[in-house]
């Protein structure tokens, strides 16, 4: 049984009697241990898509299955809170927070079995993705971009899942930076057995993830590095 698989997944936006369609029929499977990269230009769907992982939306038709049950079964809060932990390009953190607080937010509200010294994980946590204790004690607006992207990577984690969803993690960091991310990436599948899916426009982080798609028209195909360059869109 596959970790995650999306089955016929469509979506559509409504507009008076016609529908402009963003996914159609999307079929894939998503396993533990693999880095993912889903590329697209932009208008493509990627976010869509990724909302629909998320269940931060629902597909129109067709579903999307966590460990063999429809998340539509376990419920939308249920399992963003306690299923998945979520990247985001603008990272999200609470800005009049510390890097550890912004950390320790995302322990307090998932229902999963952690570890009972907060602090001690979240430090923890921060020091093994390069953040540390001088500046896990400072709020996050005092940090460099790359240094808030790793603090939201540090949340993503601290709630103990194995999904892990990225939305153009990069897009804001220097070459040097997004280098350093895309190998913080390829540990957390290779070393510690999580699915990392990013979505992305990167043609670098696409050299490196272990399974390519792109979203083309609607349907997401695999995607041939060798016989097809990566460009940056």
């Amino acid at each position: 049984m596959s970790f995650i698989q999306v089955q016929e997944a469509g979506y559509f936006y409504q507009d008076g009697d016609s529908r402009r369609f963003i996914l159609n029929n999307v079929s894939c499977e998503f396993e533990k241990g693999t880095f993912y990269a889903i590329l697209g230009e932009s208008g493509s769907g990627k976010t869509t898509f990724l909302s629909l992982l998320s269940a931060l939306d629902k597909p129109r038709s067709g579903a999307v299955i966590y460990e063999g049950q429809n998340i539509a079964a376990i419920g939308a809060e249920n399992y963003r809170r306690n299923k998945l932990g979520i990247i985001f390009q603008a990272y999200n953190l609470i800005p009049y927070m510390t890097a550890a607080e912004n950390v320790r937010v995302a322990m307090s509200i998932t229902d999963n079995q952690l570890p009972s010294d907060p602090a001690a994980v979240a430090y923890n946590l921060l020091d093994y993705i390069g953040i540390g204790k001088d500046k896990a004690d400072r709020t996050v607006n005092k940090l460099s971009g790359g240094e808030q992207q790793r603090v939201a990577i540090a949340r993503a984690l601290a709630t103990n899942v194995d999904l892990i969803l990225a939305d153009e993690p990069t897009g804001n960091l220097d070459e040097e930076m997004e280098n350093e991310i895309i190998e913080i990436f390829r540990k957390l599948a290779h070393e510690h057995g999580k699915c990392v899916i990013v979505v992305t426009h990167s043609g670098e982080i696409a050299q490196k993830a272990d399974t390519v798609f792109k979203l083309r028209k609607g349907n997401l195909e695999p995607y041939e590095r060798l016989s097809e360059p990566v460009q940056q869109q």
